[in-house]
């Protein structure tokens, strides 16, 4: 039973491990109260080895829904290094198995470390768009991304949001706590050589379609279930 839970993220003490567990649970209990949060498809997460998940950015809520709404790994997040700035809210990124990386120019360093997390077998979380939108839409993904794509050799699996720009946009200094919904939704896996196969901006150019296909059938779903209340139109 230990070495099925720590199965979830190889390579980590297990008081770091529960401590993800525990506070995922409360992020679950959270979102599911203000925002009937629902999660669509984690399973086709695989359940070990190293995988590379691409989301839209929509709002500082992307990454707790994310990683709320898979209960079989743990998933290391890939933050803006502004973020790290205060003391407090640094060390409780890195509790969470976050990494630093610059917005702008190539952060080596960065690309380095979060290779060397896929080879340990880890799910790495990153968003292309590199910041959060201003409106809700997807913006196009940085090709910077595209570098880390090729040399990650392993699975990446397209992951959309939605809901999250409605319950705290950028311009907001805290979120809305009721009357919004938000839901995640899980792609199938792509595999390393199928998405390499016509070169790193044709597998980036279908990443971001595959996540925008991934994020506007997710926001039907949404507004169908609430009769076109959520999201707002």
């Amino acid at each position: 039973m230990v070495a099925s839970f720590r199965s979830k993220r190889p390579g980590t003490p297990l008081s770091s491990m529960l401590s993800y567990e525990f506070a995922r649970l409360i992020v679950v209990g959270l979102l599911s109260v203000l925002y009937r949060f629902r999660c669509y498809h984690s399973r086709r997460l695989p359940v070990s080895g190293a995988v590379l998940l691409i989301a839209n950015h929509q709002s500082y809520l992307d990454p707790p829904a994310i990683g709320a709404g898979v209960n079989h790994r743990h998933l290391d997040y890939i933050a803006r290094l502004g973020l790290f700035e205060g003391r407090l809210l640094a060390w409780l990124l890195r509790q969470f198995n976050s990494l630093p990386i610059r917005e702008q120019g190539g952060d080596t360093g960065a690309i380095k470390e979060i290779l060397r997390r896929l080879a340990d077998g880890r799910a790495v979380l990153i968003f292309p768009e590199g910041t959060r939108t201003e409106d809700g839409a997807m913006n196009e993904f940085k090709r910077g991304i595209a570098v880390l794509v090729k040399r990650s050799m392993c699975p990446v699996i397209p992951v959309a949001v939605e809901g999250c720009f409605d319950a705290w946009p950028r311009h907001r200094t805290w979120p809305r706590l009721w009357g919004k919904r938000i839901a995640v939704s899980f792609g199938s896996p792509i595999d390393h050589d199928e998405l390499m196969k016509d070169g790193a901006d044709a597998a980036l150019r279908r990443l971001e379609a595959e996540t925008q296909h991934l994020r506007i059938g997710l926001r039907r779903l949404l507004r169908r279930q609430t009769r076109g209340r959520f999201p707002a139109p």
